[in-house]
Protein backbone atom coordinates (compact mmCIF):
# COMPACT_ATOMS: atom_id res chain seq x y z
CA UNK A 1 0.00 0.00 0.00
CA UNK A 2 1.15 3.54 -0.77
CA UNK A 3 0.25 6.01 1.97
CA UNK A 4 0.37 9.80 2.00
CA UNK A 5 0.65 10.93 5.62
CA UNK A 6 0.01 14.64 6.09
CA UNK A 7 1.56 16.19 9.17
CA UNK A 8 3.84 13.18 9.45
CA UNK A 9 6.66 15.17 11.05
CA UNK A 10 4.46 16.12 13.99
CA UNK A 11 3.95 14.24 17.23
CA UNK A 12 1.23 11.71 16.40
CA UNK A 13 2.01 11.64 12.68
CA UNK A 14 5.66 10.73 13.18
CA UNK A 15 4.76 8.01 15.66
CA UNK A 16 2.31 6.65 13.07
CA UNK A 17 5.04 6.62 10.41
CA UNK A 18 7.34 4.69 12.75
CA UNK A 19 4.53 2.24 13.51
CA UNK A 20 3.68 1.74 9.82
CA UNK A 21 7.24 1.06 8.69
CA UNK A 22 7.75 -1.34 11.59
CA UNK A 23 4.43 -3.17 11.24
CA UNK A 24 4.01 -3.02 7.44
CA UNK A 25 7.57 -2.89 6.09
CA UNK A 26 6.30 -3.48 2.55
CA UNK A 27 4.24 -0.25 2.57
CA UNK A 28 5.51 2.93 0.88
CA UNK A 29 5.07 6.02 3.05
CA UNK A 30 5.26 9.61 1.84
CA UNK A 31 5.11 12.35 4.47
CA UNK A 32 3.86 15.82 3.54
CA UNK A 33 4.69 18.40 6.21
CA UNK A 34 5.33 22.14 6.13
CA UNK A 35 7.66 21.98 9.15
CA UNK A 36 5.84 24.66 11.10
CA UNK A 37 6.62 25.04 14.82
CA UNK A 38 5.43 21.52 15.76
CA UNK A 39 6.76 19.69 12.69
CA UNK A 40 10.30 18.42 13.18
CA UNK A 41 12.41 16.35 10.79
CA UNK A 42 14.30 15.00 13.80
CA UNK A 43 11.12 13.06 14.63
CA UNK A 44 11.68 11.06 11.44
CA UNK A 45 15.45 10.63 11.67
CA UNK A 46 15.22 6.92 12.51
CA UNK A 47 13.39 6.19 9.24
CA UNK A 48 14.99 8.67 6.85
CA UNK A 49 17.25 6.00 5.31
CA UNK A 50 14.36 3.56 4.82
CA UNK A 51 13.89 2.94 1.09
CA UNK A 52 10.10 2.85 1.62
CA UNK A 53 10.02 6.34 3.17
CA UNK A 54 9.95 9.74 1.46
CA UNK A 55 9.63 13.22 2.93
CA UNK A 56 8.13 16.16 1.02
CA UNK A 57 8.20 19.63 2.52
CA UNK A 58 5.03 21.48 1.61
CA UNK A 59 1.71 22.92 2.70
CA UNK A 60 -1.61 21.12 2.41
CA UNK A 61 -3.06 24.30 0.90
CA UNK A 62 -0.70 23.95 -2.07
CA UNK A 63 -3.22 22.59 -4.58
CA UNK A 64 -0.73 21.59 -7.28
CA UNK A 65 1.58 19.76 -4.87
CA UNK A 66 -1.30 18.01 -3.10
CA UNK A 67 -2.79 16.81 -6.39
CA UNK A 68 0.56 15.36 -7.47
CA UNK A 69 1.07 13.47 -4.22
CA UNK A 70 -2.53 12.26 -3.94
CA UNK A 71 -2.42 10.88 -7.49
CA UNK A 72 0.55 8.70 -6.49
CA UNK A 73 -0.91 7.18 -3.30
CA UNK A 74 -3.60 4.66 -2.38
CA UNK A 75 -4.74 6.33 0.84
CA UNK A 76 -4.37 9.70 2.56
CA UNK A 77 -4.02 9.61 6.35
CA UNK A 78 -4.62 13.20 7.39
CA UNK A 79 -2.93 14.35 10.61
CA UNK A 80 -1.86 17.83 9.49
CA UNK A 81 -3.48 20.43 11.72
CA UNK A 82 -2.92 23.40 13.93
CA UNK A 83 -3.69 21.82 17.27
CA UNK A 84 -3.02 23.97 20.33
CA UNK A 85 -6.00 25.63 22.01
CA UNK A 86 -4.01 28.54 23.45
CA UNK A 87 -2.58 29.39 20.03
CA UNK A 88 -6.06 29.23 18.48
CA UNK A 89 -7.32 31.79 20.96
CA UNK A 90 -4.52 34.18 19.98
CA UNK A 91 -4.73 33.61 16.19
CA UNK A 92 -7.82 31.68 15.03
CA UNK A 93 -7.32 32.53 11.36
CA UNK A 94 -4.43 30.13 10.80
CA UNK A 95 -6.52 27.33 12.32
CA UNK A 96 -9.31 27.93 9.84
CA UNK A 97 -6.84 28.10 6.96
CA UNK A 98 -5.04 24.86 7.83
CA UNK A 99 -7.71 22.75 9.49
CA UNK A 100 -10.67 23.67 7.29
CA UNK A 101 -9.35 24.89 3.96
CA UNK A 102 -6.38 22.53 3.99
CA UNK A 103 -8.70 19.59 4.56
CA UNK A 104 -10.88 20.82 1.68
CA UNK A 105 -7.87 20.88 -0.67
CA UNK A 106 -6.99 17.30 0.28
CA UNK A 107 -10.59 16.14 -0.13
CA UNK A 108 -10.86 17.69 -3.57
CA UNK A 109 -7.70 15.92 -4.68
CA UNK A 110 -8.93 12.65 -3.18
CA UNK A 111 -12.26 13.08 -4.99
CA UNK A 112 -10.57 13.82 -8.30
CA UNK A 113 -8.41 10.68 -8.06
CA UNK A 114 -10.92 8.53 -6.08
CA UNK A 115 -8.59 7.85 -3.17
CA UNK A 116 -9.30 6.42 0.26
CA UNK A 117 -9.21 9.12 2.95
CA UNK A 118 -8.81 8.80 6.71
CA UNK A 119 -9.26 11.92 8.81
CA UNK A 120 -7.69 12.11 12.29
CA UNK A 121 -9.68 14.31 14.66
CA UNK A 122 -10.13 15.01 18.36
CA UNK A 123 -12.60 14.53 21.19
CA UNK A 124 -12.59 18.31 21.71
CA UNK A 125 -15.16 18.69 18.92
CA UNK A 126 -17.75 17.31 21.35
CA UNK A 127 -17.34 20.10 23.90
CA UNK A 128 -17.11 19.39 27.61
CA UNK A 129 -18.58 16.83 30.00
CA UNK A 130 -19.95 17.24 33.49
CA UNK A 131 -18.62 14.99 36.23
CA UNK A 132 -21.62 12.64 35.96
CA UNK A 133 -22.02 12.71 32.17
CA UNK A 134 -21.52 9.61 30.06
CA UNK A 135 -18.33 9.66 27.94
CA UNK A 136 -18.36 10.89 24.36
CA UNK A 137 -19.16 8.37 21.65
CA UNK A 138 -19.87 8.42 17.92
CA UNK A 139 -23.43 9.69 18.48
CA UNK A 140 -22.44 12.67 20.68
CA UNK A 141 -23.56 16.03 19.28
CA UNK A 142 -20.79 18.44 18.33
CA UNK A 143 -20.32 21.39 20.70
CA UNK A 144 -16.84 22.92 20.16
CA UNK A 145 -15.71 25.54 22.67
CA UNK A 146 -12.50 26.99 21.17
CA UNK A 147 -11.39 28.15 17.71
CA UNK A 148 -9.22 25.02 17.54
CA UNK A 149 -12.03 22.58 18.27
CA UNK A 150 -14.43 24.53 16.04
CA UNK A 151 -12.00 24.25 13.12
CA UNK A 152 -11.62 20.50 13.70
CA UNK A 153 -15.40 20.10 13.94
CA UNK A 154 -15.77 21.92 10.62
CA UNK A 155 -13.23 19.63 8.97
CA UNK A 156 -14.98 16.54 10.38
CA UNK A 157 -18.28 17.71 8.87
CA UNK A 158 -16.59 18.44 5.55
CA UNK A 159 -15.06 14.95 5.38
CA UNK A 160 -18.38 13.34 6.22
CA UNK A 161 -20.15 15.49 3.61
CA UNK A 162 -17.76 14.25 0.90
CA UNK A 163 -18.81 10.70 1.72
CA UNK A 164 -22.53 11.46 1.51
CA UNK A 165 -22.34 13.86 -1.43
CA UNK A 166 -19.64 12.32 -3.62
CA UNK A 167 -19.29 8.78 -2.29
CA UNK A 168 -15.67 9.43 -1.31
CA UNK A 169 -14.34 6.42 0.67
CA UNK A 170 -13.62 8.03 4.04
CA UNK A 171 -13.30 7.17 7.71
CA UNK A 172 -12.90 9.50 10.69
CA UNK A 173 -11.40 8.93 14.13
CA UNK A 174 -11.82 11.12 17.20
CA UNK A 175 -9.21 10.48 19.87
CA UNK A 176 -8.63 11.53 23.44
CA UNK A 177 -5.44 13.22 24.72
CA UNK A 178 -2.32 11.53 23.35
CA UNK A 179 1.07 11.40 25.07
CA UNK A 180 4.38 9.65 24.47
CA UNK A 181 7.66 10.07 22.53
CA UNK A 182 8.22 13.15 20.35
CA UNK A 183 5.42 15.08 22.10
CA UNK A 184 5.92 18.80 21.49
CA UNK A 185 6.73 20.35 24.89
CA UNK A 186 3.98 22.93 25.09
CA UNK A 187 1.37 20.33 26.10
CA UNK A 188 0.90 19.32 29.75
CA UNK A 189 2.87 16.06 30.00
CA UNK A 190 5.98 16.93 27.95
CA UNK A 191 6.08 20.47 29.37
CA UNK A 192 5.92 19.12 32.92
CA UNK A 193 8.61 16.51 32.27
CA UNK A 194 11.03 18.87 30.54
CA UNK A 195 10.50 21.69 33.04
CA UNK A 196 11.21 19.31 35.91
CA UNK A 197 14.32 17.99 34.18
CA UNK A 198 15.49 21.60 33.90
CA UNK A 199 14.72 22.32 37.55
CA UNK A 200 11.81 24.61 36.70
CA UNK A 201 8.28 24.73 38.08
CA UNK A 202 5.28 23.17 36.32
CA UNK A 203 2.43 25.57 35.45
CA UNK A 204 -1.03 24.19 36.25
CA UNK A 205 -4.13 25.97 34.97
CA UNK A 206 -6.70 26.99 37.60
CA UNK A 207 -7.25 24.32 40.26
CA UNK A 208 -5.84 21.53 38.08
CA UNK A 209 -9.02 19.48 38.41
CA UNK A 210 -9.72 19.37 34.66
CA UNK A 211 -10.18 15.72 33.69
CA UNK A 212 -8.77 14.18 30.51
CA UNK A 213 -8.77 10.67 29.09
CA UNK A 214 -5.12 9.82 28.34
CA UNK A 215 -4.15 7.68 25.35
CA UNK A 216 -0.61 6.39 24.77
CA UNK A 217 0.35 7.37 21.23
CA UNK A 218 1.30 3.87 20.05
CA UNK A 219 -2.13 2.57 21.07
CA UNK A 220 -3.61 5.37 18.94
CA UNK A 221 -1.42 4.41 15.96
CA UNK A 222 -2.55 0.79 16.26
CA UNK A 223 -6.18 1.92 16.21
CA UNK A 224 -5.72 4.03 13.08
CA UNK A 225 -3.97 1.14 11.37
CA UNK A 226 -6.97 -1.08 12.07
CA UNK A 227 -9.43 1.54 10.84
CA UNK A 228 -7.68 2.13 7.52
CA UNK A 229 -7.48 -1.61 6.86
CA UNK A 230 -10.73 -2.90 8.38
CA UNK A 231 -12.95 0.09 9.19
CA UNK A 232 -16.31 0.52 7.51
CA UNK A 233 -16.40 3.32 4.94
CA UNK A 234 -18.31 6.41 5.99
CA UNK A 235 -17.99 5.54 9.68
CA UNK A 236 -16.49 7.38 12.64
CA UNK A 237 -14.55 5.61 15.41
CA UNK A 238 -13.86 7.08 18.85
CA UNK A 239 -10.48 6.10 20.33
CA UNK A 240 -9.90 6.43 24.09
CA UNK A 241 -7.30 5.37 26.61
CA UNK A 242 -9.55 4.17 29.44
CA UNK A 243 -7.53 6.50 31.69
CA UNK A 244 -9.53 9.46 32.99
CA UNK A 245 -7.38 11.51 35.36
CA UNK A 246 -7.28 15.08 36.62
CA UNK A 247 -4.44 17.23 35.31
CA UNK A 248 -3.10 17.70 38.83
CA UNK A 249 -2.98 13.90 39.29
CA UNK A 250 -0.85 13.67 36.15
CA UNK A 251 1.51 16.37 37.40
CA UNK A 252 1.89 14.75 40.82
CA UNK A 253 2.58 11.37 39.20
CA UNK A 254 5.32 12.95 37.09
CA UNK A 255 6.76 14.63 40.20
CA UNK A 256 6.96 11.22 41.86
CA UNK A 257 8.58 9.59 38.83
CA UNK A 258 11.23 12.32 38.73
CA UNK A 259 11.82 12.48 42.48
CA UNK A 260 10.40 15.99 42.93
CA UNK A 261 8.00 17.38 45.53
CA UNK A 262 4.90 19.55 45.19
CA UNK A 263 6.84 22.78 45.63
CA UNK A 264 7.52 22.47 41.87
CA UNK A 265 3.82 23.12 41.10
CA UNK A 266 2.89 26.66 40.06
CA UNK A 267 -0.84 27.34 39.81
CA UNK A 268 -1.61 29.91 37.10
CA UNK A 269 -4.75 31.67 35.88
CA UNK A 270 -7.06 29.32 33.99
CA UNK A 271 -7.28 29.80 30.25
CA UNK A 272 -10.36 31.07 28.44
CA UNK A 273 -12.84 28.38 27.35
CA UNK A 274 -11.05 25.62 29.26
CA UNK A 275 -13.24 22.50 29.06
CA UNK A 276 -13.64 20.72 32.38
CA UNK A 277 -13.74 17.08 31.35
CA UNK A 278 -13.29 14.85 28.30
CA UNK A 279 -13.81 11.10 28.19
CA UNK A 280 -14.19 8.59 25.36
CA UNK A 281 -16.37 5.50 25.05
CA UNK A 282 -14.39 3.30 22.63
CA UNK A 283 -16.82 0.36 22.66
CA UNK A 284 -17.56 0.65 18.90
CA UNK A 285 -13.97 0.13 17.76
CA UNK A 286 -13.54 -2.59 20.36
CA UNK A 287 -16.70 -4.37 19.22
CA UNK A 288 -16.17 -4.01 15.46
CA UNK A 289 -12.37 -4.11 15.09
CA UNK A 290 -11.19 -5.76 18.31
CA UNK A 291 -9.13 -2.77 19.47
CA UNK A 292 -8.62 -1.65 23.04
CA UNK A 293 -5.76 0.29 24.70
CA UNK A 294 -2.91 -1.94 25.82
CA UNK A 295 -0.64 0.53 27.65
CA UNK A 296 -1.81 1.56 31.11
CA UNK A 297 -1.44 5.19 32.15
CA UNK A 298 1.17 4.36 34.79
CA UNK A 299 3.18 2.30 32.28
CA UNK A 300 2.84 4.95 29.58
CA UNK A 301 3.94 7.80 31.85
CA UNK A 302 6.95 5.79 33.01
CA UNK A 303 7.92 5.06 29.39
CA UNK A 304 7.39 8.69 28.40
CA UNK A 305 9.55 10.05 31.24
CA UNK A 306 12.29 7.59 30.29
CA UNK A 307 12.12 8.67 26.64
CA UNK A 308 12.53 12.35 27.51
CA UNK A 309 15.39 11.55 29.87
CA UNK A 310 17.13 9.64 27.07
CA UNK A 311 16.45 12.27 24.39
CA UNK A 312 17.58 15.49 26.06
CA UNK A 313 19.12 16.94 22.90
CA UNK A 314 15.82 16.55 21.03
CA UNK A 315 13.65 18.38 23.54
CA UNK A 316 16.19 21.05 24.37
CA UNK A 317 16.47 21.91 20.68
CA UNK A 318 12.67 21.97 20.40
CA UNK A 319 12.22 24.20 23.45
CA UNK A 320 14.91 26.60 22.29
CA UNK A 321 13.38 26.88 18.81
CA UNK A 322 16.77 26.18 17.22
CA UNK A 323 15.59 22.86 15.79
CA UNK A 324 13.25 24.54 13.32
CA UNK A 325 15.94 26.71 11.76
CA UNK A 326 18.48 23.89 11.81
CA UNK A 327 16.37 21.11 10.33
CA UNK A 328 14.60 23.21 7.73
CA UNK A 329 18.01 24.42 6.55
CA UNK A 330 19.30 20.83 6.61
CA UNK A 331 16.39 19.73 4.40
CA UNK A 332 16.80 22.60 1.95
CA UNK A 333 20.53 21.84 1.58
CA UNK A 334 19.98 18.19 0.62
Amino acid sequence: MKLLVTGGAGFIGSNFVHYLLKTHPEDEVTVLDDLTYAGNLENLKVVEENAHFRFVKGNINDIELVETLVAECDIIVHFAAESHVDRSIIDPGVFVLTNVHGTYVLLEAARKHNKRFHHVSTDEVFGALGTADAPFDESTAYDPRSPYSASKAASDHLVRAYFHTYGLPITISNCSNNYGPYHFPEKLIPLAITNLLEGKSVPVYGDGLQVRDWLYVEDHCRAIDLIIHQGKLGETYCIGGNAEKENIWIVKKLLALLGKDESSIEYVKDRAGHDRRYAINYSKIERELGWRPEVTLEEGLTKTVAWFQENETWWKNVKSGDYQKYYVKQYENR
